[in-house]
C-alpha cells in the first residue's frame, strides 16, 4: 500500500466547475500539479483562459479552460456537450460553482433567492445528471468515479453574514449529496460533499475588504484555509484511499464547526 498509489490521480480527467479563481482554482492546481487532465469552468473568458494557461505553465500540466455560465439550462447542456466533444469519458466531477446573496432579511429580494438557489443547487444537480454517461464510462467496482460538491460550513451552523439564501443552498448541496449518494453508488459513482470554513476568495474576501486577520484570530486553527488543506481533501476523495468513503460531508474549517458554541474570542 504504497503512498503514492492510494492517493494518486495521475491520468484522470477531472472537471471543476468555478475553477478560475478561490477554492475552484486551488483544486484544480492539486489535481495539475498530480498529473490529471483538467478542465475549469467559468463565466468570463478572460478570466478562464488566463488561469488555465496559468495552472498549466505552473505545473507543466495539462489545464483546459471552457467559458460557461451554468446558471441556467442551457448553460448546464453546453458545458456538458464541450466535455462530450472532447473527451470519452469523466473520472471526477468537482461541483464547485457558486453564487452568494448578502442583505437584511427586511430587505432580501426575490433575485438573491433564484440566483443562489439556480448556481449552488440547481446546477449541481443537472450537470451531474448530464455527465452521468461519461462518468459511468470510466466507472469500475474497482475504481469508481467520483463527484465532489462543494457545500459550506454556513450550511451547517448559523452564519454570521446575513445570507440566508446561500446557507438554505448549501445545505441543500449537502443532503443532495446524501440523496445522490443513495442512488449512484451501486452504478460505481461515489458522491460526497466537502463544506469549507473561510479560504481566501472573491466571495468571502469582498465581505471582509479582504482583510482576513479578525478571521484567522477567531478561528481554532488561528488561521484561514490554504491551497493544501482543500486540495488534500479533494484528493483523498477522489483517490483509492477514498474509494470506499460515500455520502460523507467532511468540513475542511480549522475546527469551527467542531467549537461551535465554545467561546472563540
Amino acid at each position: 500500500m504504497l503512498i503514492n498509489n492510494l492517493f494518486s490521480v495521475k491520468d484522470k480527467v477531472v472537471l471543476v466547475t468555478g475553477g478560475s479563481r478561490g477554492i475552484g482554482e486551488m483544486l484544480a492546481s492539486g489535481y495539475c500539479e498530480n498529473g490529471a487532465k483538467v478542465y475549469i469552468s467559468a463565466r468570463s473568458k478572460d478570466v478562464v483562459t488566463e488561469t488555465a494557461k496559468r495552472i498549466s505553465d505552473s505545473y507543466d500540466s495539462e489545464c483546459i479552460g471552457i467559458e460557461c455560465d451554468i446558471s441556467s439550462i442551457e448553460g448546464i447542456n453546453r458545458l456538458c456537450d464541450e466535455i462530450k466533444n472532447k473527451e470519452d469519458h469523466l473520472d471526477i466531477l468537482v461541483n464547485n460553482a457558486g453564487a452568494a446573496w448578502a442583505s437584511p432579511i427586511e430587505i432580501f429580494p426575490e433575485i438573491g433567492w433564484d440566483k443562489v438557489m439556480d448556481i449552488c443547487v440547481k446546477s449541481m444537480f443537472f450537470l451531474t445528471q448530464g455527465l452521468l454517461p461519461m462518468l459511468k464510462n470510466s466507472a469500475t467496482k474497482e475504481d469508481p468515479s467520483r463527484v465532489i460538491n462543494i457545500g459550506s460550513i454556513d450550511g451547517i451552523n448559523n452564519p454570521e453574514f446575513k445570507n440566508f439564501s446561500y446557507s438554505a443552498a448549501k445545505s441543500a448541496v449537502h443532503h443532495m449529496t446524501k440523496v445522490l449518494a443513495a442512488e449512484l453508488v451501486k452504478k460505481h459513482i461515489n458522491v460526497n460533499a466537502i463544506a469549507p470554513g473561510p479560504f481566501p476568495s472573491k466571495m468571502l474576501g469582498s465581505a471582509v475588504e479582504f482583510n482576513y486577520s479578525e478571521l484567522e484570530q477567531r478561528n481554532p486553527r488561528g488561521r484561514i484555509g490554504t491551497a493544501e488543506d482543500i486540495a488534500g481533501l479533494a484528493i483523498f476523495l477522489s483517490s483509492r484511499a477514498g474509494a470506499y468513503t460515500i455520502g460523507e460531508v467532511i468540513t475542511c474549517d480549522g475546527g469551527l464547526v467542531a467549537s461551535a458554541g465554545h467561546d472563540l474570542s
